[in-house]
């Protein structure tokens, strides 16, 4: 059995950084900290090789991850963290690890990951819940935009988000962020954490997710085109498709052009499929 990763000997158990600095979780941050050694090292280990390019972590609140980050390898660690509560626990880390760790004080919504250290760049986070969809959306719009953007995210949703990711047509949980994803990248499920986990515990199982984004995406269209037509499909995905699309316009062409049936729904279309109604739309 592989033993737990070890902290350098001057940092402190992370309980009594959270006790010392006053690092309460705050429920509108979506905090929920994971400060068991062994589940933090899995996910560090699930990583690419974390000693190539830049390694950005989201929300890495008193460093669990961080450090497990760092001691499994990681040379370049950027981390961008919103809650200046945080910072203090964080420069302890650095010290630790002189010259391998850059803290950012930011909004990860604000800001631009592609730009941060050199590439490749891979984002290793446990994501705060309740940005975490928005997060991805952010970036795979940077990988839309540039497919070097990042070589590899390992990232942490509730179980129900990564369901999302992965789901199949013609399944409940497939949906827009099923086929954003999956057009630009493969996802796959790597392993559970129960909330049993968390200090203090969420009310939800989490699930760690691999996605790797694709060499080139699944068919050359753009990221509004796509939006817009999975948008109106699935915001009526009920109805048919004849009727769901019709707010972009008369879809009649786009069926006999594609042979997509308009009597089909949403969630009855492969990924391609949304891709082929995307490129009819951006050809007027």
């Amino acid at each position: 059995m592989t033993s737990a990763p070890r902290p350098p000997a001057d940092l402190p158990p992370l309980r009594e950084v959270i006790a010392r600095h006053g690092l309460g979780a705050r429920k509108a941050l979506g905090q929920h900290f994971l400060l068991d050694l062994n589940l933090t090292g899995r996910i560090a280990r699930a990583a690419p090789d974390l000693s190539r390019g830049t390694v950005i972590e989201v929300g890495p609140g008193p460093g669990g991850l961080t450090r497990a980050l760092l001691a499994e390898g990681a040379a370049r660690l950027v981390a961008v963290e919103k809650d200046r509560r945080c910072l203090e626990a964080l420069a302890e880390i650095a010290a630790a690890y002189p010259g391998r760790l850059e803290v950012v004080e930011g909004d990860a919504l604000e800001v631009d990951l592609a730009t941060l250290g050199a590439a490749p760049r891979q984002i290793v986070s446990n994501l705060p819940y309740n940005i975490s969809t928005a997060l991805l959306v952010r970036w795979l719009t940077a990988l839309a935009a540039d497919p070097n953007a990042f070589s590899a995210m390992t990232l942490m949703f509730q179980k129900e988000v990564a369901g999302r990711l992965v789901a199949a047509p013609r399944s409940r949980d497939y949906g827009r962020l099923s086929v954003l994803t999956q057009w630009l990248c493969e996802a796959r499920p790597l392993f559970d954490i129960p909330p049993r986990a968390f200090t203090p515990p969420p009310k939800v199982v989490s699930t760690v997710v691999a996605i790797v984004p694709r060499e080139k995406p699944l068919a050359p269209v753009s990221l509004n085109s796509l939006e817009r037509v999975t948008a109106a499909a699935f915001g009526q995905r009920r109805k048919m498709l004849r009727q769901s699309l019709k707010s972009l316009g008369d879809p009649t062409a786009w069926f006999a052009a594609t042979g997509i049936a308009p009597t089909a729904r949403a969630e009855e279309l492969s990924v391609e499929d949304f891709c082929a109604l995307a490129a009819c739309l951006a050809s007027g």
